[in-house]
Parts: C-alpha cells; structure tokens; sequence
C-alpha cells in the first residue's frame, strides 16, 4: 500500500535530526510519509521523489502548486531501477517500504546503486514478516514480490561498507546506513 505503519518511524526521525541532511531523495513515496515527518524538523531540504505511480502524485498532492504546499520539490515518474545514478547523489536516499516490491536480486543491485551514485546515508524499511500483498488502487507496483528477512537485509546493507545502525520492530525492520568518509 502507498502507506507505512508507524513502527520505527520516531527511531527513522531521530537519526534525521541526528544527520540533518541538506537534500533527500524519498524512493516510491506513496502518500509521502517521511517527507511530512521530516520536513518540519529541518526547514530548506530540497526533496526529491522517485515515484513509480503517477495517479499518486494528486490523489496524496505530492506536488501541490496552488497552495505551495508540496512534499516534494521534484518529482520523477519513473521506476527507480530505471532512475539516473544522479537523482541518486543525495545526503540521504529513502528506500522506505519499497524494496519488497522488487525482487531481491533488484532490491540489491539497486541499494549498491544508490551508494556508488554517492548517497552519504541511506533509509531502509521493509516488512519483516509475512505480508502478502498484490496489486492496490489499480497499481501492480504495489505487489510484494520478496520476503526480506531482517538479518539477510542487515547483510546487505552491511555489505555496502560503512556503517549500519538497525531497529527491528514486530513488523517492519528500519536501517541507517551512513558512508564513512
């Protein structure tokens, strides 16, 4: 669904006042969960969104013009497989409940992505538990097609290099990964 539950979202928002990054790309944002979190807590941040389903962006007015009220500064329609490395060279890059709708094999290759384009942290949230899940409000990007298991995601991410701080919930799992430079 284009929505999060709120398990780990208060442990996501206490690394980004920790961090406070200047620019942030938000991957398949759905209503736009983290934007309305963090944007208030750090007032300037350009926001950038990858977003596979365009009829998202009116139904949760990603990017409203007439009462400025945008969660996003950009916004690209795209799959974020198929996304620029450069949309990618971000202080902090948001996987936040999207790579369960790629295979793992996709997930992956898309995280080594984001961190060889540059990012200087990374955002990971993904169900931990069984969560069947086809295509929603007519989107088949919605499916979930892989089950992560919270230590195989931990060993991706700490595969990347860097460092990984982690917090496991009773549903979804939320890692921080920061380059170390």
């Amino acid at each position: 669904m284009p929505t999060s539950i709120d398990e780990g979202k208060d442990w996501s928002l206490e690394r980004f006042r920790r961090h406070r990054p200047d620019t942030v790309c938000d991957v398949g944002p759905g209503e736009g969960t983290y934007a309305r979190l963090f944007r208030p807590e750090h007032r300037g941040v350009w926001w950038t969104a990858v977003e596979i389903h365009k009829p998202y962006i009116t139904k949760y007015k990603l990017k409203n013009t007439k009462t400025r009220t945008d969660r996003y500064d950009e916004i690209h329609v795209m799959d974020a497989r198929e996304a620029p490395d450069h949309l990618y060279f971000r202080d902090l890059v948001i996987c936040g409940d999207v790579l369960e709708h790629m295979p793992r094999e996709d997930a992956v290759a898309l995280l080594q992505r984001i961190e060889a384009a540059g990012a200087w942290h990374i955002l990971v949230s993904v169900p931990i538990v069984e969560a069947p899940q086809g295509e929603v409000d007519g989107n088949p990007a919605e499916a979930h097609v892989h089950h992560w298991d919270a230590d195989d995601m931990d060993g991706v991410l700490r595969n990347l290099g860097g460092g990984v701080e982690t917090y496991r919930g009773d549903t979804l799992g939320v890692w921080w990964w920061s380059r170390r430079g």
